[in-house]
């Protein structure tokens, strides 16, 4: 039998600190903070006030937002930019309220999600997005129906990183037969970052 002894050793200052040992100054150089992203701004506004209110030289987030959605927005200040790459990869959830052009039937709704907005999916990027307009495919893991209003559904779904979910309503109206957009939006979950551990610029401040 082997016995392994386990030895502590204090961190050598030259490849840096343990979280609890830094000053607020260097916690915020290596920081990532999780906004509750308002309506109105753009990601970008939103990525430029934490630089300045910071006072870090370099910021990025994680996911854009539209302006007019809200919710988890990660925002990596000054060295943990370098870890935007791997943020940007988190699979993402939203709650949204969509809206049918015509009234449907609730379980005709979710069989046709079911069978086909469920697993892999090919999405073409909406034609204001950033990437190229060419077939991708992408892993819906949820699309649940938790309320139907008449014409209004409110919809919970887990996706991965890079879908468009305004455009996964609209193909589903499409393949309805009926039509339908997206009327509000909210990003509740970024990976295992929640909009429980989020806060709004104002608290921030």
């Amino acid at each position: 039998m082997w016995l392994i002894k386990v030895e502590d050793e204090d961190t050598n200052p030259n490849y840096g600190k343990r979280p609890e040992d830094r000053s607020i100054e260097e916690a915020i150089q290596n920081s990532v903070v999780i906004v509750d992203k308002h309506s109105g701004p753009t990601s970008h506004q939103v990525t430029g006030w934490l630089k300045e209110m910071f006072g870090v030289k370099k910021a990025g987030h994680a996911g854009t937002l539209d302006p007019k959605v809200t919710g988890v927005l990660p925002v990596a200040l000054a060295n943990a930019v370098k870890a935007i790459s791997v943020l940007m990869g988190l699979d993402k959830e939203y709650v949204g309220v969509m809206h049918l052009h015509k009234d449907m039937d609730i379980d005709i709704l979710r069989k046709t999600i079911a069978e086909k907005f469920v697993g892999e999916i090919v999405q073409i990027p909406p034609k204001k997005a950033a990437v190229a307009r060419r077939p991708r495919k992408k892993k819906i893991y949820f699309f649940d129906i938790l309320e139907k209003d008449g014409k209004d559904v409110l919809f919970h779904v887990k996706c991965e990183a890079g879908t468009y979910i305004r455009k996964l309503v609209w193909d589903l109206g499409k393949t309805l037969g009926i039509g339908a957009h997206m009327t509000e939006l909210r990003r509740i979950k970024v990976g295992n970052f929640s909009e429980d551990q989020a806060y709004s610029l104002v608290r921030i401040r």
